[in-house]
């Protein structure tokens, strides 16, 4: 039985409080495993407006009624109305989580903040993102992360060197194809990356006749034809957690009779050994139905062509 890993990203308060429940239930009801993602700062979410002089951006939004999924509260953060902490506003919803038995892990301190900034950042800046990140971690947990996924499949070279000096287990920040180990100017970093491997409904519905009604359907027909190899899906508590609901219970039945185990990465990540992973170049990239660019997996490398990361 192949394994279909779920990675859920919690990028505002609202998703956090009224999605993650939501998901964990539903969960729960099929038997399926998740690895949940909290952005654990600031909501600063109405920030992402200055996106519209984006590439993309426009059309993106669109397809897909930004107003409807976050609400109009939430697309005044950080703008009209100040952010509200999400680590500190959303604390009972994000323990409850990890005491259902799902897999908790970072996915940002400030979301608007990281998917924005950490393209152009220093290391002092992305050092410090991520720490503040992982100190609220421990607080709202009471240990340490063993995993991220960055907002937006946004990193550096910095944030790649960090999650090694954080003794993280693996991580999910980028898209591509299979797990490996990433490689960026010949330096190879020891962080498995487990990178996204099917499209987002938000990047499907809209685009060659794909509606919210057929969705799923869509997605289905695309892991059914990779049942071969392991696959990771992100989805979000914005999203799937709240209007698109309906339609991910659909693809919860839908891959369960295809023959899926629902797995956390980090399920996926204990089935796979470090020491056999590929390494492939981690660099930043374009693909269809999202704006901008991202981190992407690359072309591989032989393992004589690349050296261990320097960091202790």
């Amino acid at each position: 039985m192949q394994l279909l890993a779920l990675k859920i990203d919690a990028d505002t308060l609202r998703g956090t409080r009224e999605g993650i429940p939501r998901l964990v239930e539903i969960l729960q009801q099929y038997g399926a495993g998740a690895t949940f993602l909290f952005s654990l700062g600031p909501d600063h979410t109405g920030r992402a407006l200055k996106r519209v002089f984006r590439p993309g951006f426009l059309k993106k939004v669109s397809r897909t009624s930004v107003l409807e999924h976050y609400g109009l509260q939430t697309l005044l953060y950080g703008t009209l109305l100040p952010g509200p902490d999400i680590g500190r506003k959303a604390l009972k919803e994000m323990q409850a989580t990890a005491a259902a038995g799902f897999e908790v892990g970072i996915h940002c301190w400030d979301h608007i903040r990281w998917q924005d900034g950490v393209g152009q950042a220093n290391q002092q800046w992305t050092f410090a993102e991520m720490d503040k990140a992982k100190n609220r971690f421990r607080d709202v947990f009471g240990v340490s992360p063993r995993t991220h996924g960055s907002a937006g499949w946004q990193m550096n070279v910095d944030a790649l060197r960090h999650l090694d000096d954080l003794k993280m287990d693996y991580a999910s920040d980028c898209r591509g194809t299979h797990p490996f180990l990433p490689v960026v100017n010949g330096e190879l970093f020891s962080c498995p990356q487990f990178p996204t491997t099917l499209p987002t409904l938000d990047e499907l519905i809209g685009v060659d006749q794909i509606t919210k009604e057929n969705v799923a359907e869509h997605l289905l027909n695309i892991t059914n034809e990779r049942r071969e190899h392991s696959q990771v899906f992100t989805l979000h508590a914005e999203l799937e957690g709240m209007k698109f609901l309906p339609q991910f219970e659909d693809l919860l039945k839908g891959w369960i009779a295809q023959g899926w185990k629902l797995v956390s990465v980090g399920e996926l990540a204990e089935s796979v050994r470090d020491d056999q992973l590929p390494r492939h170049q981690f660099l930043q990239g374009l693909i269809p139905g999202r704006s901008g660019t991202l981190s992407l997996q690359g072309p591989a490398f032989p393992p004589t062509a690349v050296a261990a990361s320097s960091t202790p």
